[in-house]
C-alpha cells in the first residue's frame, strides 16, 4: 500500500509537469512562425587559461605571500622568454561528443571538424572526449565519418573515454590514432541489436484487424501490429548479420591489431580489461592527458553552439525535468544502488 500511495503521488506530479509543458509548448508554437532559425556559432576557448587559473588559485590559497609572488614572477619570466624567442608551441584542438541514441551531437561535430581542418596541420593534434553507449546505425555512421575526415587529413587524433564508448561509441573511438581510457570506463559492444514489440495476439483477441500492405517482397520484415512470419524473421536476422559484418570490417580497418573473433561478440569490458584486448592503448583520464599537454602546447576547445528555438529550449528543459522525476521516484521505490 505504501508503494501504491507513493506511485499515486508520483503519477500526479508527472501529470502536472506534462500539462504545464503542453501549455508552454502551445504558446511557443504560436511564436514559432514569427522568427526564422538563427545560424549557430563556433565558440573557441583557450584551455591553457583554465589550467593556469586553477594553479594560481591553489598557489594563492596555499603559499605565503612571499612564495606566491616568487612563483608568479618565475611564471611571468618564462612567458616573456617564450614571447621573445617567438617559440611556436604545438596546438591541440579539443572536441567533445556526448552521444545519445540518435547521435544528435553530430550536428555540432560536423561544423567543428570543418572549422579545425581549415587550419590544423600534421604538426597539430585533435583530442576528442567521447562519451556514448551507442545508438542508431546510420546516425553513428555519420558521426564516425566526421572523425574519419580528421584521419584522412593526416591530423593526429586521440580519443579519450572517461565513462563509456560502446557499440556506436566504440565505432567512433576506433578511428583514433590512440585511444585513452579511464580504468573503469566501458568499452566494446561490437554487436548489433534490434527489438520489436508485437501486439498482434492482443489485437486478435479483441477482434481487431490490422492490414500491412507492401510493394516489394522485403519492404516490411517484422511489424508491431501485424502477424510476423518465419520468413520475415529470417530476413530481419540476415539484415542484422550484414550490419554486424560491416561493423566488424570498419573496426578492423582502423584497429587491425584486434582479434575480431574475440571482441566482436557484443560483450563489453572495463578499461583495465580492455587494454589487454587491445581495445585501448593506454589507461589515462582526459583530465590527466590534457593537463600534461597544457604544459607544452596550446589547447583550444571548440564547440559549435546550435541556436535553439524557444520551443526546443522548453522541450529540452521539460525532458530533463521529467528524467529527474522518474529517476528520483525509481531510486526511492527500489532503493537500488549502482556501482
Amino acid at each position: 500500500m505504501e508503494h501504491l500511495a507513493e506511485y499515486a503521488g508520483f503519477l500526479a506530479r508527472v501529470v502536472t509537469v506534462v500539462v504545464a509543458v503542453l501549455l508552454v509548448l502551445a504558446s511557443a508554437a504560436a511564436l514559432r512562425s514569427k522568427g526564422r532559425r538563427q545560424p549557430g556559432q563556433l565558440q573557441v576557448n583557450k584551455l591553457n587559461d583554465f589550467f593556469q587559473e586553477l594553479q594560481q588559485r591553489m598557489e594563492r590559497s596555499i603559499l605565503d605571500k612571499k612564495h606566491f609572488k616568487a612563483a608568479r614572477k618565475a611564471q611571468s619570466k618564462t612567458s616573456k622568454l617564450e614571447r621573445k624567442t617567438d617559440q611556436q608551441k604545438p596546438r591541440v584542438f579539443v572536441l567533445d561528443f556526448d552521444g545519445d541514441i540518435k547521435a544528435s551531437a553530430v550536428d555540432s561535430l560536423r561544423h567543428e571538424v570543418t572549422a579545425l581542418l581549415g587550419i590544423a596541420t600534421a604538426a597539430d593534434e585533435v583530442v576528442l572526449r567521447l562519451e556514448s553507449g551507442g545508438g542508431m546505425v546510420h546516425s553513428y555512421g555519420l558521426a564516425s565519418s566526421q572523425l574519419a575526415r580528421i584521419r584522412q587529413a593526416g591530423v593526429p587524433l586521440t580519443v579519450c573515454v572517461d565513462k563509456v564508448a560502446a557499440s556506436g561509441g566504440y565505432m567512433m573511438a576506433c578511428i583514433g590514432d590512440r585511444i585513452l581510457s579511464a580504468p573503469f570506463a566501458i568499452l566494446g559492444s561490437i554487436g548489433v541489436v534490434a527489438q520489436v514489440p508485437n501486439v498482434h495476439r492482443l489485437l486478435k483477441k479483441h477482434n481487431i484487424d490490422f492490414e500491412v500492405l507492401t510493394a516489394g517482397e522485403h519492404k516490411r520484415t517484422l511489424t508491431i501490429f501485424g502477424e510476423n512470419t518465419d520468413k520475415g524473421r529470417e530476413k530481419f536476422q540476415e539484415d542484422l548479420q550484414i550490419t554486424h559484418e560491416l561493423f566488424k570490417d570498419f573496426v578492423a580497418r582502423y584497429r587491425p591489431q584486434l582479434v575480431m573473433d574475440e571482441i566482436a561478440t557484443g560483450e563489453v569490458w572495463l578499461g583495465q580489461a580492455a587494454i589487454g584486448k587491445q581495445l585501448v592503448d593506454e589507461l589515462k583520464t582526459s583530465d590527466e592527458y590534457l593537463a600534461d599537454k597544457a604544459k607544452d602546447a596550446e589547447l583550444f576547445h571548440l564547440h559549435y553552439a546550435e541556436h535553439k528555438t524557444l520551443q526546443e529550449r522548453v522541450g529540452l528543459a521539460a525532458s530533463l525535468t521529467l528524467d529527474r522525476v522518474l529517476l528520483n521516484w525509481w531510486s526511492r521505490l527500489t532503493q537500488q544502488r549502482f556501482w
